[in-house]
């Protein structure tokens, strides 16, 4: 791939983005999504191409990627029910070699998994929040944390668009405080777009969330924050700077008015974007960028060197300080697929990519 005659050749950069399987012969980067993403790469000197992928056939990419300076990848944790092991497994070897991979999935197993909510948890972004490595250990511990009487929201480990995210909460208040929250019953709503708040026993919800721990991942247990109809704030950053702003309405959780149906409920709003000089949110971008990502890095061993290309974290409102100020609570980190992102990202994030290769080159 490398010339040998003093001369380099351009940087060669494959977008992994998923694909229809009986599409994906005539998937073209250049209709999909990603196509300005390539146009912002592109404009910085770097050959990209489409690596279209398809669950069925990650190896067959392969032979593509060894081919490549550095590959850029855009797949969910889980697609269509089944989880992207083998394709991790694909970038691990490929990146072993000298391919820079972002991003890459020892990365996403120590930053981009709920389990980072537990383990930050007495950092300026968290709150109270308790991790269930197996079913048992839900079991013991749930009941316990019901007990306190706030609503809690259980997250599975891997997952994306509210999938495997429950808002919980005791039905019965005079379960409250006592023991005998094992054995109550329980409200509870999934964060899915469209489902409606439920009530059935704690020992029905529980062996529910049992195939959240099929491939060895647990459930996080966060305190419900009631300020989660004011909305939701998501950074972007390339590396370590904030790239772009996002915010939504995430209703997916709040409740019903009182006595009116659980269906009443507001919706998600749109998420809109804003440049990462938004006046409003410059207090958390710098909170983020001069103490939080240093603690985040130090505790989930992580450099920033290796922080990804691209990646997001989402806050909500926490409790008003003394001062009448916003806080913020971190509610996840997205790593494997952070799309769609603002078009003030594009610039850095080829940038960022660019120097990347070079480092490694």
């Amino acid at each position: 791939m490398r010339s040998t005659s003093g001369r380099l050749p351009p940087y060669r950069v494959a977008i992994v983005f998923p694909a229809e399987p009986e599409r994906r012969q005539k998937t073209r980067l250049e209709d999909s999504r990603f196509a300005r993403t390539a146009a912002a790469l592109a404009e910085r000197g770097i050959a990209v191409e489409g690596a279209p992928y398809v669950a069925d056939d990650v190896e067959g990419m392969r032979e593509q990627l060894m081919g490549v300076d550095g590959v850029l990848v855009w797949i969910n944790p889980i697609v269509d029910g089944r989880d992207r092991k083998d394709l991790n497994r694909v970038l691990a070897d490929i990146a072993a070699t000298g391919v820079f991979v972002s991003a890459h999935p020892d990365v996403i197993a120590k930053m981009g998994t709920k389990e980072v909510l537990f383990r930050t948890r007495t950092m300026g972004w968290g709150c109270d929040t308790r991790y269930y490595p197996t079913p048992a250990a839900m079991k013991r511990e749930l009941p316990e944390s019901l007990a306190t009487g706030e609503a809690r929201v259980l997250k599975r480990a891997r997952g994306h668009s509210g999938d495997g995210v429950w808002k919980i909460e005791l039905a019965d208040r005079a379960g409250r405080g006592s023991a005998s929250a094992v054995s109550s019953d329980v409200r509870v709503r999934h964060a899915k777009r469209g489902s409606d708040e439920t009530t059935m026993s704690l020992a029905a919800f529980m062996t529910q969330c049992g195939p959240y721990f099929a491939a060895g991942d647990g459930v996080i247990d966060q305190v419900y924050q009631q300020r989660l109809r004011d909305g939701m704030v998501r950074c972007y950053l390339v590396r370590d700077r904030v790239a772009g702003f996002g915010e939504q309405l995430v209703n997916a959780l709040y409740p019903a008015e009182p006595g009116a149906p659980a269906s009443s409920a507001p919706q998600p709003g749109p998420r809109l974007y804003y440049p990462p000089t938004r006046a409003d949110f410059q207090h958390l971008k710098n909170k983020l960028e001069r103490e939080w990502l240093d603690q985040l890095c130090d505790i989930v061993g992580v450099e920033k060197a290796q922080l990804p290309i691209l990646w997001d974290a989402d806050f909500i409102y926490g409790k008003k300080d003394t001062e009448g100020a916003d806080t913020y609570v971190l509610c996840e980190i997205n790593v494997s697929s952070v799309y769609p992102f603002p078009d003030d990202a594009l610039a850095p994030l080829a940038a960022e990519t660019l120097a990347r290769l070079e480092r490694v080159r």
